[in-house]
């Protein structure tokens, strides 16, 4: 069943996890604009849903599928609970974090340090793999610190596939533990594709997602002719649109997608929805600033909505305003 799942999600394009950013108002967005993208939570912690506000951290519209919960946790009984509540409540796969490098989830032992220890994430898969059946993969980095050879990266991914693991997303930079912010960690280790190409030739059975520094289609076309699928990341948010193009270009290049006014007509309902329900206008529309990206009046778009969506009373007018200038 669980292999059934695992080849039924189709991962050739992929929205990062990013922790302040993808949460469920981002998600139902960008699903307006990308049909076929599989989208990721921010990272949750094991901690957050066993002992904080479940719904708070889980929630999410049916409209987002398919969508994948990041876990971010050491403990295997843990993350295996967690794992059954995400699969009760219909997410469709379940990603721990093994690529987070800030100090704040190294304390909590979570994300990149976790790559020196594989024995422990083998069984924190295995121990999730034993008891949901929606897929359970990983994400990590190309190595950590000093240990960034291509053998350590190669034996950490033995480890995962021996407990069951059959996709694996691997940012192709290394991360400093210390001295360097995750702002950082994404910028100064250089990008090393050849070496993930190289893990999807030595372990060809295994899927392998790539992630880092794409920002165009024609990139992602490059990399899908050496490994299975492409994780976009903070280009996806800041000029989320062009989105269509990695679309039309790996799903159906006949395919029609919204218009950009088309999009924020669409939302709309959704928006409104979340007002009734006392939220605030800017959760949904500061996932929405690089919508008009390069385009006349975008500019003024993005200024009308930071400056006053914000504001405590704000409603749907200041949507259909900022609209106003870009139509």
């Amino acid at each position: 069943m669980s292999e059934n799942l695992d080849q039924a999600i189709d991962r050739r394009l992929c929205i990062a996890p990013m922790l302040d950013w993808t949460d469920r108002h981002c998600r139902y967005f960008l699903r307006l604009i990308s049909p076929s993208a599989l989208l990721y939570t921010e990272m949750v912690t094991t901690g957050a849903i066993l002992f904080g506000d479940r719904d708070k951290f889980l929630r999410f519209s049916p409209e987002e599928s398919p969508v994948a919960l990041q876990l971010g946790g050491s403990n295997p009984e843990e993350l295996k609970q967690c794992a059954d509540i995400a699969e009760q409540l219909g997410y469709n796969e379940i990603n721990l974090n093994v690529g987070c490098p800030s100090d704040r989830v190294q304390k909590g032992k979570i994300g990149a340090c976790l790559m020196a220890e594989p024995e422990l994430v083998a069984e924190s898969v295995s121990a999730m793999k034993q008891t949901v059946k929606i897929p359970v993969t990983v994400k990590c980095r190309i190595g950590i610190d000093d240990q960034d050879s291509y053998e350590f990266l190669a034996q950490f991914t033995q480890h995962i596939i021996t407990a069951g693991c059959k996709t694996l997303i691997v940012h192709a930079r290394k991360a400093w533990l210390t001295g360097l912010s995750p702002k950082q960690n994404r910028e100064i280790p250089p990008l090393d594709y050849e070496r993930v190409y190289q893990l999807k030739q030595d372990f060809p059975d295994l899927e392998i997602i790539i992630n880092g520094g794409v920002t165009s289609a024609s990139q992602v076309q490059s990399h899908l002719t050496y490994v299975d699928g492409v994780m976009i990341g903070r280009e996806a948010y800041h000029n989320p649109f062009f989105l269509t193009a990695i679309e039309g270009t790996v799903f159906d290049t006949h395919r029609v997608f919204k218009e950009r006014s088309a999009i924020v007509n669409a939302i709309i309902p959704y928006v409104q929805k979340h007002l009734d329900e006392g939220g605030r206008l800017h959760h949904i529309t500061r996932h929405m600033l690089g919508l008009f990206h390069g385009q006349p009046n975008g500019k003024l778009w993005r200024r009308h909505l930071s400056t006053e969506a914000v504001k405590p009373n704000a409603g749907i007018d200041v949507l259909t305003a900022a609209l106003d200038f870009v139509v």
